[in-house]
């Protein structure tokens, strides 16, 4: 419950992470303690019990999601796939620490658990059913002022910010509740009081002291509120795009460069195809409202489709005789050049947009089709790519769930980007916390990378955050609306950006260290 509460949106209760901790850490060190058969068993519940009703508590609008197209009987194990897979995997870094607690002690048993711990979310970042949403370091995300040195370290310095204070509050406590004095309590408190006002103070004085290079651009961002649930059913496609255009509008200035629209604003209900869209009447719409902003560029979400003459990709499905369609979730960059720049995207939903281990599961596709996803998964690129306007100006077309990888957004600056634009759709969770974790997890990929990000959501909150992870406009729920504002565009690297996650990596190394002292001593 300490870890549920400390979870955003709740504000300013990301300090408690530093010890939530440790009432579970008490828990399995009676319980290794203890003269009861079976420890490691117990070991494991302990943990995925604790994981289980934090995660639950925490990202419940998951279900809510699910309930809003699917039978509650469906719905609800599907649902239990979130709930109880990162779970599973924290219960089972805690099983192992209680295998290296047992042979090399406290000390390095904690290095150990540390570690794989931070190696659990590393691998539910990177494998077929990743879902970082939980990663600890997201915790700071509704209070970034304390977290402003992400920009070296990303979220995993979060994660091990949080684990070494828990760890020695643990110690602490544990020595006084045993009257015993392994180690010097007065060293162990100074060593947390150090590392607890270090890190918040300096992060402090940055944010405090920080000042953004002066390099303005105009950007709008456009909130339709289109029901993602009756999209088709009540408004058409082509109603959508005039209420795109209208909203625009009402905001735009000479001067704007961008207007930033949300995910799969551009659609139709077959798709559209990316070598036809020149000439449909929507691109025509697009080119006459830009007439009216010389250096304006839009930036939408867009269902597309490419056309192969064989299978290209694994996603490509047959349409027709030697024909293959390869659908996408995409962002498209329209300018009054002739050129058109997509990017397709990369990190997809299990499930929905992606048919996890789809070479070994290919027989479930048609189960995934009756429930909502998509048969063979849409098509994806590997690497981020950088849209530009017709100024030079270059855009990170960061496509929602993707704005969760804090190391993926991150390609994007390397490659040039000056800002970056989150387009989503976050009306699938209804008015939950789910929509408020996504636009506060956005506040840490600014600090990340020190770039202003424009977010537009459909349905969702849409807005603007500064380089220092403020939150400078954002809309109303489920209110139709557009924003305009005057951001700053940068292009410094930080270490972050040039660097990645190298704290991640030294943290493994440590867990491979404690796994080796663990076999030399076993031998």
């Amino acid at each position: 419950m300490l870890l549920w509460l400390a979870w955003p949106p709740i504000p300013y209760s990301s300090p408690l992470l530093l010890f939530a901790f440790v009432p579970l850490l008490i828990a399995i060190e009676r319980t290794i303690r203890s003269d009861r058969a079976n420890k490691g068993r117990k070991v494991f519940s302990l943990a995925f019990l604790t994981g289980f009703v934090w995660n639950t508590a925490s990202i419940y609008w998951v279900y809510n999601a699910m309930s809003a197209y699917l039978p509650s009987y469906v719905a609800l194990p599907i649902s239990l796939i979130p709930f109880g897979l990162a779970p599973l995997l924290m219960a089972t870094a805690f099983r192992l620490y209680y295998e290296l607690r047992k042979k090399l002690g406290i000390g390095l048993g904690f290095i150990g658990l540390i570690s794989l711990w931070m190696g659990y979310e590393f691998l539910h970042q990177w494998w077929d059913l990743a879902f970082p949403w939980m990663t600890l370091g997201n915790g700071f995300a509704n209070f970034h002022q304390l977290v402003q040195w992400y920009s070296i370290t990303g979220v995993y310095g979060g994660t091990l910010w949080i684990w070494l204070c828990n760890a020695l509050i643990f110690l602490f406590i544990w020595q006084k509740i045993e009257r015993v004095a392994v180690l010097n309590n007065t060293k162990i408190a100074l060593t947390l009081a150090a590392l607890i006002v270090f890190p918040a103070g300096l992060s402090v004085l940055q944010y405090t002291n920080y000042e953004e290079h002066v390099s303005p651009s105009e950007v709008v961002v456009v909130q339709p509120n289109i029901d993602p649930y009756e999209k088709f059913n009540v408004v058409t496609p082509e109603a959508q795009l005039r209420n795109l255009l209208q909203l625009s509008a009402t905001v735009g200035k000479p001067n704007t460069e961008f207007f930033i629209w949300p995910e799969t604003a551009i659609s139709s209900t077959r798709g559209i195809n990316e070598e036809e869209f020149r000439r449909q009447p929507a691109f025509d719409s697009l080119q006459v409202f830009l007439d009216r902003y010389k250096n304006g560029s839009i930036l939408s979400g867009i269902e597309s489709y490419q056309i192969y003459n064989y299978q290209k990709t694994m996603t490509a499905r047959p349409y027709g005789d030697h024909v293959f369609l390869d659908p996408f979730n995409a962002a498209v960059l329209v300018d009054q050049s002739s050129k058109l720049q997509f990017y397709h995207k990369s990190k997809l939903v299990p499930g929905v947009e992606q048919l996890p281990f789809g070479g070994v599961l290919a027989f479930m596709k048609p189960l995934f089709a009756h429930f909502g996803g998509s048969t063979g998964g849409y098509g994806s690129q590997t690497e981020p790519s950088v849209l530009y306007a017709q100024s030079g100006i270059g855009v990170a077309p960061v496509i929602c769930y993707e704005s969760i990888w804090g190391n993926y957004v991150a390609e994007y600056i390397k490659q040039g980007a000056q800002f970056i634009a989150i387009v989503t759709n976050d009306g699938w969770w209804g008015d939950t916390s789910g929509k408020d974790q996504h636009l506060q997890y956005a506040k840490l990929r600014a600090i990340e990378n020190r770039r202003w990000v424009a977010r537009s959501a459909n349905t969702g909150i849409s807005g603007f955050i500064n380089q220092r992870g403020d939150i400078v406009q954002k809309t109303k729920w489920w209110v139709p609306s557009a924003l305009t504002q005057e951001i700053n565009l940068n292009e410094e690297l930080t270490f972050y950006t040039r660097n990645g996650d190298l704290i991640l990596y030294l943290a493994l190394f440590g867990g491979l260290f404690s796994i080796y002292t663990f076999f030399q001593k076993k031998g």
